[in-house]
C-alpha cells in the first residue's frame, strides 16, 4: 500500500511539469503569432460635407499597411466602381473622397492591404450626397415679365430645366452647356419660381426668383417722375403704370387723350393726393388699382370732372380696385354737355366723400348712356347731399338716350345723414334704375322723394335696410318714395365697421349674395 502512494505520487509530479512546459510553449506561439489575411477596419463611418463629398473614419488596423477605397453608385456593389482609392495610409486618415455627383445615393467600401499577406475583407457604409447648387446668382440685366437666364460655369454638364409653378420642362443644348447660359421664355408676370439644372435625375442647382411685372406695354411712371407732365403729353391709348409710393400731386391735371391710369403691384397700390382730373376733348378714361386721397386738393373738388361740351360722345369712364376718400364735393361732375359712352365703377373702397357742394355721382348737365355702380363699398359719405343726381338738362341736350343705371351688391354704411337727403335723384325724362342686392344701413336720408325719378318694383329685389327704417316707410319729407321690392332689415353684424371693415356674420346676406362681396 504505501509502494503504491510513491507511484501516485511520482505521477502527479510528472503531470504538473508537463503542464508547466505547455503552458511556456502556448504563450511563445501567442506572442508571436501570425496571420495570412490582413484585419478589416472596423468603426466606418461615412459623412458628407461640402454637397458633394465623403469624408470617411475608420479605426487603424496594425497588420494593415494601407487601405483601399471603393465607391458605386449601386447597393450590392455589382459592376465597375465609380472611383477607387487605393495606397491610403492610416496618416491620412480621415480621407474624403472628392468629384463625386450631387443628389446621389453612394455605397462606400474599405479594406486593408497588408504586406505579403491577403487584402482584408471589406467593410461597408452609404452615403447620399446634397443637391448641388451651380446656379449663379440671377442676373438681373437678364430678367423680364416672360423670361430669365439662368447661368452655371460654362462647361458644367446638366440635361434638363425645370421651373415651377407651370411645370415647366425644357432640354439644355451643348451650346447653354458650353456657354454655361440658358434663357427660360414663356413665364407670367410678378411670379415667384423655382428653377433646377437637373443632370439626368440629379439636381446640380436651384434657385427662386420673381419675374417683373408684366407691365402689357404699359409706361412705367415713379414717384420722382412729373405725372402731370406725362398726362399733358399722352397719346391715345396710353396706359401709365404707377409704381407703389406717394405722388404728390396737389393740382389738376388735364387729359384730352383716353388714357388709362394703374397701380403697377396691385398689392400695393400708389397713393396720389390731391389730384383732380379734368377730362376734354372726348377723353375716356380708366383708373384701376390706386390709392386716391383728395385731401390737398384745390377747392375741395371732385376727383373727375367733365370740363368741355361736346356734341360727340366721351369715352369710357372706369374706376376699378381703387381706394377713393376725402373728397369734399363729390366723385364726379359732370356740368356741361356731355355724352359718356359708359361709367363703371366697380369693387372699390370709397369713404369721406362729404358732398359740400357737390353730390356724390352727379350729373347736371350731361348723361351717360349705361351707368354701374357694382361690389363697391361707400361709407361716411353723401353727408350732405345726394348719393346718384341727374338732372332733367341732361334729357335735353340728348334726348334720344335712355340712360340706363344699375346700383348692385353693393354696401353703403353712414350715407345721407340729411332727412330729405336722396339715395336717387334722377329727373331725366328717359331713365331705367335697377337697385339690387345691396346694404343700405345705419343710414339717414330717403330713397327719393321726385316724381320723375322712376321706381320699379320689380327693378328693386334682394336689398337689405339695416338701421335706415325711411327707406322702406315712414319719412316725414313730402312727397317720400320707398323700395317697395323684396327686401329685408337684417343686422349684417359688420366687423369693425368704424375702421372701415364691413366683413358680415349674418348668414342669411351671406348665401343670398347681398352687399359687397368682399366682406361675406
Amino acid at each position: 500500500m504505501k509502494k503504491n502512494k510513491i507511484y501516485i505520487s511520482i505521477f502527479f509530479l510528472m503531470t504538473l511539469i508537463g503542464f508547466s512546459g505547455c503552458k511556456d510553449d502556448m504563450m511563445d506561439e501567442i506572442t508571436k503569432l501570425e496571420v495570412d489575411r490582413t484585419f478589416s477596419p472596423t468603426g466606418l463611418t461615412a459623412n458628407v460635407v461640402n454637397k458633394t463629398n465623403v469624408l470617411l473614419t475608420w479605426k487603424a488596423v496594425n497588420n494593415a499597411k494601407t487601405y483601399t477605397i471603393e465607391v458605386f453608385e449601386n447597393a450590392d456593389f455589382s459592376g465597375t466602381a465609380v472611383k477607387t482609392i487605393p495606397n491610403i495610409t492610416f496618416t491620412q486618415v480621415p480621407y474624403t473622397v472628392t468629384g463625386l455627383a450631387g443628389d446621389t445615393q453612394y455605397s462606400i467600401r474599405v479594406k486593408g492591404v497588408g504586406d505579403g499577406i491577403v487584402d482584408s475583407k471589406w467593410v461597408t457604409a452609404t452615403a447620399k450626397t446634397d443637391p448641388e447648387q451651380i446656379l449663379q446668382a440671377i442676373n438681373a440685366a437678364k430678367l423680364t415679365s416672360n423670361s430669365v437666364a439662368l447661368n452655371w460655369p460654362a462647361g458644367q454638364t446638366a440635361t434638363t430645366i425645370t421651373l415651377s409653378p407651370g411645370n415647366i420642362t425644357r432640354a439644355v443644348t451643348a451650346a447653354e452647356i458650353a456657354a454655361g447660359e440658358a434663357i427660360v421664355t414663356g413665364l407670367t408676370g410678378e411670379t415667384l419660381y423655382t428653377a433646377k439644372l437637373l443632370n439626368g435625375t440629379k439636381v446640380r442647382g436651384t434657385i427662386t426668383f420673381t419675374t417683373l411685372l408684366d407691365l402689357g406695354g404699359a409706361i412705367p411712371v415713379y414717384p420722382t417722375d412729373n405725372f402731370a407732365t406725362l398726362i399733358a403729353n399722352a397719346n391715345a391709348g396710353d396706359v401709365f403704370a404707377l409704381f407703389p409710393g406717394t405722388y404728390n400731386i396737389n393740382a389738376d391735371i388735364t387729359a384730352t387723350k383716353s388714357i388709362s391710369i394703374k397701380g403697377a403691384k396691385p398689392t400695393d397700390k400708389p397713393m396720389i393726393k390731391g389730384m383732380i382730373i379734368r377730362l376734354k376733348a372726348n377723353a375716356g378714361l380708366a383708373l384701376k388699382d390706386l390709392d386716391i386721397d383728395g385731401t390737398g386738393s384745390l377747392n375741395g373738388n371732385q376727383a373727375v370732372i367733365y370740363d368741355e361740351a361736346s356734341d360727340n360722345a366721351y369715352g369710357n369712364l372706369s374706376i376699378e380696385n381703387c381706394i377713393i376718400k376725402n373728397y369734399v364735393k363729390g366723385l364726379m361732375y359732370v356740368n356741361v354737355k356731355a355724352l359718356i359712352e359708359s361709367v363703371t365703377i366697380k369693387g372699390n373702397i370709397i369713404s369721406n366723400i362729404e358732398c359740400n357742394g357737390g353730390d356724390f355721382i352727379d350729373f347736371r348737365a350731361g348723361l351717360a348712356k349705361t351707368v354701374n355702380f357694382s361690389n363697391n363699398t361707400v361709407y361716411n359719405s353723401a353727408l350732405a347731399r345726394d348719393f346718384f343726381r341727374m338732372d332733367p338738362a341732361g334729357s335735353t341736350n340728348f334726348p334720344t338716350i335712355t340712360s340706363v343705371i344699375t346700383i348692385a351688391t353693393n354696401t353703403l354704411n353712414g350715407m345721407c345723414t340729411g332727412a330729405a337727403n336722396r339715395l336717387l335723384y334722377v329727373r331725366l325724362a328717359n331713365q331705367q334704375i335697377f337697385f339690387s342686392k345691396n346694404i343700405v344701413a345705419n343710414s339717414g336720408g330717403i330713397l327719393t322723394n321726385q316724381a320723375s325719378t322712376i321706381i320699379v318694383a320689380a327693378n328693386f329685389t334682394g336689398n337689405n335696410y339695416f338701421n335706415a327704417p325711411t327707406y322702406l316707410a315712414g319719412s316725414a319729407t313730402s312727397g317720400a318714395k320707398y323700395d317697395t321690392g323684396t327686401s329685408t332689415t337684417l343686422n349684417p353684424g359688420f366687423t369693425a365697421p368704424a375702421t372701415g371693415n364691413f366683413t358680415i356674420s349674418e348668414n342669411t346676406l351671406k348665401t343670398n349674395g347681398i352687399g359687397d362681396p368682399r366682406w361675406r
